[in-house]
């Protein structure tokens, strides 16, 4: 397989987040400083001015460390769950809109990662993926919270058909091209009434080779759309 990635957007923004988490801890520490200082109630805007900026600054931070600069990043996970596939088959890691877009011969994938942990399935009651387990101080301060994989899917074929009209290339035989990849191996997921595909990502590889004999995008059009993509 061939990888092709944005070493220096994955070096920027790891590097903003760790500016980020710096500032965060300086403004958390002169908000401390205060509080501990004001015994009159002098400070008390301050004190909660530097705590809350401190906490956003800290939340902004990790966000982007946990993306771009904590190992294994979303992009390896991806890769080091892709490989063993022959070089029919190339990830392209945040050189196009689609940050995790996958091409492969008569297939083209967009995925989307999730490294959370504990039970996973999707509410048909409520619409919406849910979450039971997982590390509950995580969640809140190391930004594990699941969010709404199926809202991102369907904003990322929609990205993905857009994309496509933008190089000039017909869309209307992409459907279903959002593949959700939860790479913890603590992930249990139930796949029963996703409304988009969604593997664990060690089953991942063995997914797209099925994937591959359903619904073929023809190889012409494949072909053209990769020529297009920078590398």
């Amino acid at each position: 397989m061939k990888i092709y990635s944005n070493e220096k957007l994955i070096k920027r923004n790891s590097r903003l987040g760790q500016i980020a988490s710096i500032v965060s801890l300086v403004v958390l520490g002169v908000g401390m400083y205060f509080s501990f200082k004001d015994t009159q109630g002098k400070y008390v805007a301050l004190t909660f001015g530097s705590l809350i900026v401190g906490f956003l600054v800290f939340q902004f931070g990790n966000y982007y460390l946990s993306r771009w600069g904590k190992s294994p990043r979303p992009d390896e996970l991806i890769s080091a769950s892709l490989k063993g596939l022959d070089d029919r088959f190339s990830i392209y890691h945040y050189t196009t809109p689609l940050f995790h877009l996958l091409v492969g011969p008569n297939c083209v994938f967009v995925l989307l990662p999730y490294n959370q942990a504990g039970s996973l399935y999707f509410d048909t009651q409520r619409n919406r993926w849910r979450q039971h387990g997982g590390n509950a101080f995580l969640k809140l301060f190391g930004n594990e919270g699941l969010g709404r994989p199926d809202a991102e899917a369907r904003y990322a074929q929609s990205d993905l058909e857009n994309y496509v009209r933008k190089l000039g290339l017909d869309s209307s035989m992409l459907k279903n091209n959002v593949i959700l990849v939860f790479t913890n191996p603590k992930a249990e997921i139930s796949l029963e009434n996703s409304p988009s595909p969604a593997i664990t990502g060690e089953k991942l590889k063995e997914y797209l080779r099925k994937k591959l004999k359903e619904n073929p995008l023809p190889a012409e059009w494949v072909s053209e759309f990769q020529q297009k993509l920078p590398s």
